[in-house]
């Protein structure tokens, strides 16, 4: 995720972000029809359905209105990714079912609703309940224990970080929650999932909002300063050890463009600065 797509022109008018299912509304989110099998819908050139998104790694085409397939153009293998959804949906978590994986392919449910992005530009959400619901989803999430046996994704680059107690998401942003109808708010694209530390998660979640409000041309960039401080005073997680863990790993982040990476140690000393200032407050 890059801060532009984080404030866009018109964000109430941009697809979702790639990794998740598309903001949809009027049916039904859970699927009405049986498992598909994903061995119909190889890696190939052929396209399975309607592009819904298309991102730095992946491309999200709709199937039918209850699920949708994920297809890395890369040939990237999606079972990782499938095994740690099935993992924290089984403990509760919000996140859209998987219905099947095959290579670079994986099924999911479809649902319908805003992003929690597009809400807050529509003034739908307020900023301070927008930080309530990062926060919230953070807790939750941290709250799911780590995998016994997580098949690490030996063959991507990017991100490299140490295992730990729990399952972190690594890009847990406005952009990829959707305001689901039968879910509530319910986290998206899981491509960077993988074992941690929430202290690492919640740090790198600060960092995304505040390269955002570093950006001297975001039109957003007062409103991401407000949802920043915010958030960052209702996580119970204090991120100030992993900021420059997180740093480092945005700094490598390949869908950053070299201006967009210039970004990030200012927006991890504006972290650092807004922790300090909710520990002291005037």
């Amino acid at each position: 995720m890059n801060p532009a797509e984080l404030a866009p022109s018109d964000p109430a008018g941009r697809p979702s972000p790639v990794g998740g299912p598309p903001a949809t509304g009027g049916a039904p989110d859970v699927p009405t029809q049986p498992e598909h099998s994903p061995q119909h819908h190889h890696a190939t050139d052929e396209q399975p359905g309607p592009l819904l998104a298309s991102g730095t790694a992946a491309d999200v085409f709709a199937l039918d209105d209850a699920t949708v397939l994920r297809r890395y153009r890369s040939g990237r293998d999606a079972a990782p990714e499938a095994e740690i959804l099935r993992h924290v949906v089984a403990h509760g978590f919000p996140a859209p079912a998987v219905l099947g994986v095959d290579g670079a392919d994986i099924v999911l449910e479809r649902l319908h609703g805003p992003t929690l992005l597009q809400a807050l530009a529509a003034g739908e959400v307020s900023l301070p309940d927008g930080a309530a619901i990062l926060a919230d989803l953070h807790t939750r999430l941290h709250a799911v224990p780590a995998p016994e046996l997580h098949a690490a994704q030996t063959d991507v680059p990017w991100p490299r970080v140490p295992g730990g107690p729990t399952v972190v998401h690594l890009d847990l942003h406005p952009g990829n929650v959707i305001l689901s109808e039968s879910h509530g708010p319910t986290v998206v694209d899981w491509s960077n999932a993988r074992t941690g530390t929430a202290e690492l998660d919640v740090a790198l979640t600060a960092l995304i909002l505040a390269e955002v409000v570093v950006d001297a041309g975001g039109v957003y960039s007062q409103a991401a300063r407000v949802l920043l401080a915010a958030f960052l005073g209702a996580t119970d997680v204090d991120p100030t050890g992993a900021i420059a863990d997180a740093a480092a790993l945005r700094a490598l982040d390949p869908s950053l463009v070299p201006g967009e990476r210039d970004l990030v140690p200012e927006a991890a000393v504006l972290v650092e600065q807004l922790i300090d200032i909710a520990r002291h407050p005037a």
